[in-house]
């Protein structure tokens, strides 16, 4: 579960939150300078809590700290979107096999259900966008988190998965591969669920794949103005 969805936190895992949702929207721009002053005064805090805060964003890669700078939001380029698809091909593929090790049958049938529920989602969007909302709900996030694997899961659950929600949300390119992707996710599905990791990686690798080709022709078409 995600720190700001428990009743008690810190008010430094509060401010961690809000400016983490304002930097994967968009509200608070890529290359933005990240002025202590202004949010301090924002949110009507002290900067002791506020420092703690931008230390955690810049440890998962949303804020960068440059000298004679200052702190800013990461900048998108087409660049980092493609090197975190080919980190994720790894690290995901692993994860998928491990997750056939792991994951018991209800656990499988809760991801049977994310699916139908993605199903149901791409039927009603007549462009077939495939737009996963965060958390629980998102197919690859909980076969991370089936996994098992502690590390897997702070590598792509705290840290690339905000990031790649950030191109999400602020590329917004909707692709046709709704369909395609879906019946993907089913095939990964029944692999983690006979229990052949082997063949669970191979798929999940290749889906990953299969995505990141189609990002780079949609980018080659100037679907994405944040990165023109």
């Amino acid at each position: 579960m995600s720190v700001c969805a428990e009743s008690a936190v810190t008010l430094s895992q509060r401010i961690f939150c809000e400016l983490r949702e304002a930097i994967v929207e968009g509200a608070i721009p890529p290359g933005s300078k990240i002025s202590e002053a202004e949010l301090a005064a924002r949110f009507g805090i002290s900067r002791g809590p506020l420092r703690e805060a931008i230390g955690q964003l810049a440890a998962m890669g949303l804020i960068e700290r440059r000298p004679n700078v200052g702190a800013r939001v990461v900048e998108l380029s087409r660049a980092r979107l493609i090197d975190i698809f080919h980190v994720r091909e790894a690290l995901e593929g692993t994860a998928a096999r491990q997750a056939a090790a792991r994951m018991d049958r209800q656990a499988v049938a809760q991801l049977r259900e994310t699916l139908d529920a993605h199903e149901q989602q791409i039927r009603e969007d007549a462009g077939h966008a495939y737009f996963q909302a965060p958390g629980d709900v998102d197919f690859h996030y909980r076969v991370i988190q089936g996994s098992g694997n502690a590390y897997l899961v702070k590598l792509l659950c705290n840290d690339l998965y905000y990031q790649v929600r950030m191109y999400r949300c602020q590329c917004g390119m909707r692709s046709e591969r709704g369909p395609a992707a879906l019946n993907e996710h089913r095939g990964i599905v029944d692999a983690i669920e006979r229990g052949d990791g082997e063949m669970a990686e191979l798929l999940m690798r290749a889906h990953i794949r299969a995505s990141r080709e189609n990002v780079e022709r949609m980018l080659g078409q100037g679907r994405c103005a944040v990165l023109d």
